[in-house]
């Protein structure tokens, strides 16, 4: 008796899929473009946005210039968006306020533009140039909308985007140092700390600095030795007076006492 009412809700759950595509391909087959958009406006209240973009996709050329072409344009927009292709979607909702630069969505879509941008970035550890632009769409979002109810995302979109340029910037100059590309490491602080004042990262790049200093001096040539070491405690004492309490100052101190020895034992020779 059970395995007949699993069989019974299997055979109507099938008929109700064949009916809704049987619907489907009616609708679709349609020559009235105003069937297919009211269809499209249903399917995509019900957030079936896979068939609300088929339909619309196919009266999009006819509606253009019409009242309802402005609608069409805009819901595939969100279609793509929905369906998660975001660098689409994107483009789409830039052609929308192109095109409808007077509409009362027009703001919408631009917003939307960016935060598409902003869904399409992928993980810190990633390129980042899809942040880059999310950022700059947003800022520029902002200072054009500053009333806009969109404001307070698109401040939030600024604020994550920095913190993943952030979180790149630093695992980038780490993985210098972890590869012994000592000066280049060097480089890739200095330019992090420029590009990010406020970072919570800064003490310890202070430290990772006076390491990645001492590492290139030990590998040098000795003509370049006595330099670097010396630079190597010039960045212990930046380290001591910018961050007195620092955790790393116990590790840091044994870089400051090796370079002394080592610049002491280099004007021996050179005596």
């Amino acid at each position: 008796m059970k395995q007949f009412r699993c069989f019974k809700t299997s055979v109507l759950l099938l008929l109700v899929v064949v009916g809704a595509c049987s619907k489907f391909r009616r609708i679709e087959r349609s020559e009235d473009w105003r069937v297919k958009y009211e269809a499209g406006l249903e399917y995509y209240n019900k957030k079936d946005y896979y068939h609300t973009g088929i339909l619309f996709e196919q009266i999009r050329p006819i509606v253009r210039g019409l009242p309802e072409g402005e609608k069409v344009e805009f819901y595939l927009a969100y279609c793509q968006y929905y369906e998660r292709s975001y660098i689409l979607a994107a483009d789409q909702f830039k052609s929308f306020y192109e095109t409808y630069g007077r509409s009362s969505m027009a703001e919408e879509a631009i917003f939307m533009q960016a935060y598409s941008m902003y869904a399409s970035a992928p993980a810190s550890n990633l390129d980042q140039r899809s942040s880059i632009e999310a950022m700059s769409a947003m800022q520029t979002f902002v200072n054009r909308f500053p009333n806009s109810k969109f404001v307070d995302r698109a401040v939030e979109v600024i604020t994550e985007s920095q913190r993943k340029l952030e979180e790149k910037g630093y695992q980038n100059a780490l993985q210098y140092l972890k590869l012994r590309y000592y000066k280049a490491a060097i480089i890739a602080f200095d330019d992090f700390k420029a590009a990010f004042p406020d970072s919570k990262y800064l003490e310890e790049i202070a430290f990772l600095k006076v390491q990645a200093q001492y590492e290139l001096a030990k590998v040098s040539i000795p003509s370049k030795q006595l330099e670097r070491y010396t630079e190597t405690l010039s960045l212990y004492q930046e380290l001591v007076d910018n961050y007195p309490s620092s955790s790393f100052l116990k590790q840091a101190e044994q870089y400051y006492l090796d370079s002394q020895a080592k610049i002491a034992k280099l004007k021996n020779n050179n005596s």
